[in-house]
């Protein structure tokens, strides 16, 4: 592993870490030298990833984390800051995808969707956000979806916590001057998320939704984009799509 800013590295904090977004955005950014702390539920990957990267040349260390616990985020700032002094960047991007019509009533499914997607981005803002406010300047990134601006047929219940992500950082955006906070909508993306939807319906149509999908690492990139500008440039929000996909 070749880094590439060395000189600049950052410490970041990434839930979500073990698949998806937030592996290929692990992957990339300790490419580019940063000092990274992953969290995700999943010890055997992240263990796995973390080893990897690090055989490569990787600053990065691992922790189980589950979003809904507060005390986890807690902890995985911690450390962070006891190593380094200070904790550069957040990003909130666990996050669950079980769609299905209101009308099947998975209240189970609706509760944990609210409980990652919306409490985990709080719970993740509550353990770094006094952190930052103390150092005088930090960088939150909330990962949401197109979703987060429209909304579709079985996901009303997803699309409404993205809303909420959208809102808890625009909200937050406004109420720092020394805080940069980025969201990254990113549209249909290859992952892990839609092979946990449990709906026969929703399923169906999620396969035809996800004909063409983005790979995470362009998001990962985007992240990357966002994370590497001046402290004094807030990139506020970020859609990024597949060229070829409507949605």
């Amino acid at each position: 592993m070749q880094s590439t800013i060395r000189d600049t590295a950052k410490v970041i904090v990434l839930t979500g870490a073990s698949s998806g977004i937030g592996e290929a955005t692990a992957r990339h950014l300790a490419w580019q030298g940063h000092h990274l702390y992953i969290g995700a539920r999943r010890w055997d990957r992240l263990t796995a990833l973390r080893d990897e990267l690090r055989a490569e040349g990787g600053h990065v260390e691992a922790m189980v984390l589950d979003v809904t616990r507060q005390e986890d985020l807690q902890t995985i700032v911690t450390q962070a800051r006891a190593t380094h002094g200070r904790v550069d960047v957040l990003i909130n991007n666990a996050g669950v995808m079980p769609l299905s019509p209101l009308a099947a009533l998975k209240i189970e499914e609706w509760n944990r969707t609210l409980d990652v997607n919306v409490r985990g981005v709080l719970h993740g803002i509550a353990a770094v956000l006094p952190v930052m406010q103390a150092q005088g300047h930090g960088h939150i990134v909330n990962i949401a979806s197109v979703g987060a601006r429209q909304v579709w047929q079985s996901s009303a219940v997803y699309c409404a916590s993205k809303f909420a992500v959208r809102a808890i950082s625009d909200g937050l955006r406004q109420e720092t001057d020394a805080i940069r906070v980025t969201l990254v909508s990113p549209g249909v993306v290859e992952s892990e998320l839609a092979d946990h939807i449990t709906d026969d319906t929703a399923r169906a149509a999620m396969r035809e939704f996800r004909r063409i999908a983005l790979p995470p690492h362009a998001v990962a990139q985007a992240i990357a984009y966002a994370i590497a500008q001046p402290d004094s440039v807030d990139v506020s929000e970020l859609i990024v799509r597949s060229t070829a996909s409507p949605y």
